[in-house]
């Protein structure tokens, strides 16, 4: 359905494109005004209200593909990596050895540390 709906606005979009570059703008009407040609073939008004509805049309079809396509984007359900997780968990025995890192060379064990003598402070 993404994938129709992706191919009705790019479509659409395109159309809206080329029906805004055939209409004229609101200044061309003065050079008909002083001796240009008229356009007698749409009526007096030229193609102006046919144009205006088609593109009415034309931006409401590519706003609701728009918000359609928004939506799907938004609410698109995926898989969850954290249900193979708890697959995992369960496969790992309950009961495992701590695992013992040897010290560094050099480096005092526990039992060898100095300790430290407590000394009472004086006021």
């Amino acid at each position: 359905m993404t994938t129709l709906l992706i191919v009705v606005h790019v479509i659409v979009s395109l159309f809206l494109i080329c029906i805004v570059l055939l209409q004229h703008g609101k200044g061309a009407d003065i050079g008909a005004t002083f001796g240009g040609s008229s356009q007698s073939l749409f009526g007096t008004e030229g193609p102006i209200p046919l144009l205006n509805k088609i593109t009415t049309f034309a931006a409401i079809v590519f706003m609701g593909t728009s918000v359609t396509l928004a939506y799907l984007s938004v609410h698109k359900s995926s898989g969850s990596i954290m249900k193979d997780l708890k697959v995992q968990e369960e496969q790992v025995p309950a009961q495992q050895e701590p695992v013992t890192v040897p010290m560094p060379a050099g480096q005092p064990t526990a039992s060898e540390a100095p300790k430290e003598t407590e000394q009472p402070v004086k006021k």
